[in-house]
């Protein structure tokens, strides 16, 4: 596909959207509604790290809950716009699968630095802050985009897609220091990202190869930042790539499945097949972009055949 019809040129504004992510909206907006008429229900709901021991459903539910209008309405957008891009290329299993698990990490980590926050602060609020939101999973959708399709152009911003996700966590990062307030959700922004490409580079698995994970160097964690910071993030990269698959080093060695940079084995991954997955998900986005645009002609073709019957009447 040419790059300028790029990931945002689609025709159909409203067209495509998955019969999934369109449950999953409404599960969205049904958490902000219930938060709306039984306020209560956020002690049940949302993480609060000082009572998720015994409420553990928390780490689950959380991400579902947007306590505010315009977190539900953003997240409800970003569900719907990336996940018509993500779902058929991954399967509506695997794309549901990924949600719950990038969620549930997520949200443990979340949990794990607010009660390491707690201790080293000693301030209580760490603990019983209310967190929730689906913005962590959003995150982990730009991380999908960016090893789906990382050289297609996003045509309203003019840049490449294996950027987005570093665009993304760079103005949270900044917002949080100018607007205190937001401070609470860069976390959530920030593990999103981290686990999303931790559960794609190690543990997704590819039934048609039983192969895990993407090893190829394009979509290695140094090329979330330029260039010139590669060489003293890829060290640091492969210590975590280490950590996370050191039990099957061995035994993936004999295999020639390598991490690109790092020198960890990775668990069944072939660089070979993370190159022909990242293909079908261009040919898949041809495939959609392409059927959009002949609904769209017989669309027009439609209302203007009534309208020349019209003027014959």
């Amino acid at each position: 596909m040419s790059s300028s019809q790029g990931l945002g040129g689609g025709i159909g504004v409203t067209s495509g959207f998955t019969q999934l992510c369109k449950g999953l909206a409404v599960v969205l907006i049904s958490g902000h509604v219930l938060l709306h008429i039984f306020p209560s229900f956020i002690s049940y709901l949302a993480l609060i790290p000082g009572r998720t021991i015994p409420f553990a459903w928390n780490l689950i539910t959380a991400g579902y809950v947007e306590q505010h209008v315009v977190g539900v309405i953003l997240s409800t957008i970003g569900l719907l716009f990336i996940g018509r891009l993500l779902e058929p290329v991954w399967g509506s299993k695997e794309f549901l699968k990924f949600i719950f698990v990038v969620n549930f990490l997520t949200s443990v980590c979340v949990f794990v630095t607010a009660i390491a926050m707690y201790y080293i602060t000693t301030q209580e609020n760490y603990l019983y802050r209310p967190l929730s939101g689906f913005h962590g999973v959003l995150a982990g959708f730009l991380v999908g985009i960016k090893q789906m399709f990382p050289d297609q152009e996003i045509s309203p911003l003019k840049i490449k897609a294996k950027w987005i996700a570093t665009l993304f966590v760079l103005p949270c990062i900044a917002v949080s220091f100018i607007v205190p307030e937001s401070a609470p959700y860069l976390p959530t922004v920030i593990f999103g990202t981290y686990m999303s490409w931790v559960y794609l580079r190690y543990l997704q698995k590819k039934p048609e190869t039983n192969l895990r994970g993407d090893p190829s160097d394009e979509f290695s964690f140094s090329t979330f930042f330029p260039e010139f910071l590669r060489p003293a993030i890829d060290p640091i990269a492969s210590i975590f790539g280490r950590l996370l698959c050191g039990r099957s080093e061995a035994s993936n060695e004999a295999k020639g499945y390598m991490l690109g940079g790092g020198g960890a084995a990775l668990p069944g991954s072939d660089p070979a097949e993370a190159s022909r997955r990242r293909e079908r998900g261009a040919r898949a986005l041809e495939e959609r972009l392409a059927a959009e645009r002949l609904a769209a002609g017989a669309s027009s073709e439609d209302r203007l055949s009534h309208k020349d019957a019209a003027e014959n009447v």
